[in-house]
């Protein structure tokens, strides 16, 4: 077993900033019907950066551990940084190749992360 696959395991069994908040400036949720994983986030945004991010999710090793090693990595950076981010840099964390259906679940958690950044960008 590799490093990022030990990674994507410890973050599967135990997640980081897992829950909701009372309040948060965004939210967004996206499923995979076809193969039944599920993400939502929610955010606190401050001068145009992820001040904090919670996420909540139901499904695979990859989804869920993705979303929340995204929790840690993305505090902290411009929005507009964030909705940059692709498939090249999902591949580069997850960190060992994966096909086309894991990609898929690997990809779940910054499309519903960019979901919800891209309503709150279209409120201002």
């Amino acid at each position: 077993m590799n490093i990022y696959q030990q990674e994507l395991l410890d973050h599967y069994h135990t997640p980081r900033n897992k829950g909701s908040f009372e309040r948060a400036d965004f939210s967004s949720a996206v499923h995979n019907p076809s193969c039944g994983d599920s993400v939502s986030f929610q955010g606190l945004v401050v001068d145009g950066k992820i001040d904090l991010l919670r996420f909540e999710g139901r499904g695979c090793v990859i989804s869920q551990g993705i979303a929340s090693i995204l929790t840690e990595r993305l505090k902290g950076m411009d929005l507009s940084a964030i909705m940059a981010l692709d498939e090249q840099f999902i591949k580069e964390l997850v960190g060992f190749p994966i096909g086309p259906t894991r990609l898929k679940c690997a990809m779940l958690p910054l499309q519903a992360l960019q979901q919800g950044i891209g309503l709150y960008q279209a409120k201002d």
